[in-house]
């Protein structure tokens, strides 16, 4: 007879069935992946980027593969706030599972007001993405200045109501310095990382490929990386971390489990294979049984 697993995990206080979610900008929020994916199985849905105001985007071409992943320069396309609440909301709250929305903006005063709006609607917990670029101070993204981090993180906590989680740039020197500032400002929890800045060059037109010129490269690629973030994080800092980057199948989450993860984001495979989401949590319970682990907890941050 099998004994009974425990898979699920804690997130500032919000109990997740599982330690899988999506990772935001992957999989808009939830409704054009529902027909392949029973979202009632997952951890967790993180929605696409929510401003203050609808944002159009950059311009095509926005999206290029590249060796062992993809770039993208999508710009945080967007409704905006109002169209969110009154559709994506609504669409969500139809299943068993937790709703956790990213929260993009141009300045502090972007982010809060989002927030604010948010403090009454039924989701569970905000990521706030620094990775966007902060227009007061000449564009510099929110997440690559540590002071940045710990005041909009401070400005962020003042107005929500539900935990906050800070989603970190890996396009810093120290991972660990930011990680600190989140925290010190008042951080419940942390998701990393997010996409490195890429580049490539369609040699035969001699042109960029993309029209920004950069895209953030994500996929199997930055696995490596998001992995060593993750484990010097973890061991930095006490918040719980949703670990993401190159996750492709239960394997990888595995990696970032024990690295210190308490949950993991799949974002490039969705592309992919649209069920990647059901398949890594089958295979992390696949792998508790296979080396008899009872409860997930166990597994979260064992590689010391």
């Amino acid at each position: 007879m099998s004994r009974k697993i425990n898979t699920s995990v804690n997130i500032a206080g919000v109990e997740l069935k599982n330690p899988v979610m999506t990772a935001s900008g992957t999989f808009g929020s939830g409704e054009e992946y529902s027909e392949f994916v029973d979202l009632s199985r997952l951890g967790a849905v993180v929605t696409k980027g929510v401003a203050n105001v609808p944002w159009p985007g950059n311009p095509t071409p926005r999206v290029a593969e590249v060796y062992g992943g993809m770039l993208n320069a999508i710009g945080l396309q967007n409704p905006g706030i109002d169209v969110f609440v009154k559709r994506d909301i609504p669409f969500l709250k139809q299943y068993d599972t937790k709703i956790i929305v990213n929260v993009c903006g141009k300045s502090t005063e972007d982010y809060c007001e989002v927030v604010e709006r948010l403090a009454d609607e039924p989701v569970d917990l905000l990521e706030i993405n620094i990775s966007c670029p902060n227009v007061k101070e000449g564009g510099i993204a929110f997440g690559q200045n540590p002071k940045a981090v710990e005041d909009i993180t401070k400005a962020v906590k003042k107005v929500a109501k539900q935990p906050v989680i800070m989603k970190l740039s890996p396009n810093v020197t120290d991972i660990t310095e930011t990680a600190r500032a989140a925290e010190a400002g008042g951080a419940d929890a942390l998701s990393l990382i997010n996409t490195l800045t890429g580049m490539k060059i369609d040699i035969h037109r001699r042109s960029f490929v993309l029209a920004n010129k950069t895209g953030g490269m994500s996929g199997p690629a930055v696995k490596p990386v998001a992995v060593r973030m993750v484990y010097q994080t973890a061991n930095a800092v006490k918040l719980p971390i949703i670990g993401m980057g190159g996750v492709m199948n239960a394997e990888d989450a595995m990696e970032f489990i024990l690295a210190g993860a308490t949950a993991v984001s799949v974002g490039t495979a969705n592309f992919v294979d649209p069920t990647t989401t059901v398949k890594v949590a089958e295979g992390i319970e696949d792998y508790m049984r296979k080396y008899q682990v009872e409860d997930i907890r166990e597994l979260i941050g064992a590689v010391r």
